[in-house]
């Protein structure tokens, strides 16, 4: 796993809804929920997704605000899998979201 370059960085996060970079080698993101469970719920399938993908993100859990930051270790920064699984949690809180 090839880690990025600044470029493909700027160029993932343009393309990324509200995915921020903490530093240099992290992305992060907040999101919010109606319900404290509907964000449990949340976590459990982005949870289940990294664990198939074998690559997992730090999760927080605030009451109604889950924060996922991720990273690839191996390649000491942000990855391809890191943006394809960003992406991937984002299609799991739209279809949350829709169900509300």
């Amino acid at each position: 796993m090839e880690r990025l370059t600044e470029e493909q960085i700027e160029a993932a996060l343009q393309e990324l809804t509200d995915w921020e970079r903490v530093d240099e080698k992290w992305i992060e993101r907040k999101y919010r929920f109606k319900e404290y469970l509907t964000g449990i719920d949340f976590v459990q399938s982005i949870a289940n997704y990294s664990e198939d993908m074998n690559h997992h993100p730090f999760i927080s859990i605030d009451y109604k605000r889950i924060t996922v930051k991720i990273s690839s270790w191996q390649a000491k920064g942000l990855t391809d899998l890191d943006v394809e699984m960003a992406r991937q949690f984002d299609t799991y809180y739209e279809a949350i979201q829709k169900k509300q």
